[in-house]
């Protein structure tokens, strides 16, 4: 993608018309084990659920997020990004707009679960100040593998604020978007 299409791109909220894409998207990721539209459509009428996904200027979906707000905790239930468009920065930008909309509502903790295998994803996590907290036996259907829990500090701390800003600028400098 070059830098002229990657500045047209945008974070939108998620609306039902986006299932298909978004399952589309779904299939390729995870193409073993996936969900289904139904759980997409069941998401985005979830009132503790927020999604938003990144748009090209054709809107085609490249990348998406969900997660869920229980009291002053978050919790990431999706992230994906179109393998075509990987290595990008869309994972961070999404992972951005969580946090801004976890400020929003007074969120004080991140978590997430990842496949123990997927050093990229754990890697993004652990720049964003995740930290390995347990590990869920036997979570991922497909196969069977463990997933490690990952949880932030109180994202109120200056610690993770500072990590948080930080990053948002070195996103702006690429000159994305970034922007609803």
């Amino acid at each position: 993608m070059s830098k002229e299409e990657i500045k047209k791109i945008k974070i939108v909220k998620m609306v039902p018309d986006d299932v298909p894409m978004v399952f589309a998207l779904e299939e390729r990721v995870n193409p073993k084990h996936h969900w289904s539209k139904d759980s997409f459509y069941n998401e985005l009428s979830n009132k503790l659920a927020s999604y938003f996904s990144i748009k090209d200027e054709k809107k085609n979906i490249l990348a998406y997020i969900g997660f869920w707000q229980i009291i002053e905790e978050a919790h990431v239930t999706n992230l994906a990004v179109d393998p075509d468009y990987r290595r990008n920065g869309f994972a961070s930008i999404l992972l951005l707009k969580t946090i801004e909309e976890c400020y929003k509502n007074m969120v004080k903790f991140i978590t997430l679960e990842v496949r123990e295998s997927n050093t990229a994803a754990i890697n993004l996590y652990e720049k964003f100040l995740f930290s390995s907290v347990g590990v869920r036996k036997n979570y991922y259907q497909d196969n069977g593998e463990n997933a490690l829990i990952m949880f932030t500090q109180n994202i109120w701390y200056d610690k993770f604020k500072n990590n948080f800003r930080n990053i948002k600028e070195s996103i702006n400098k690429a000159e994305y978007l970034y922007d609803e």
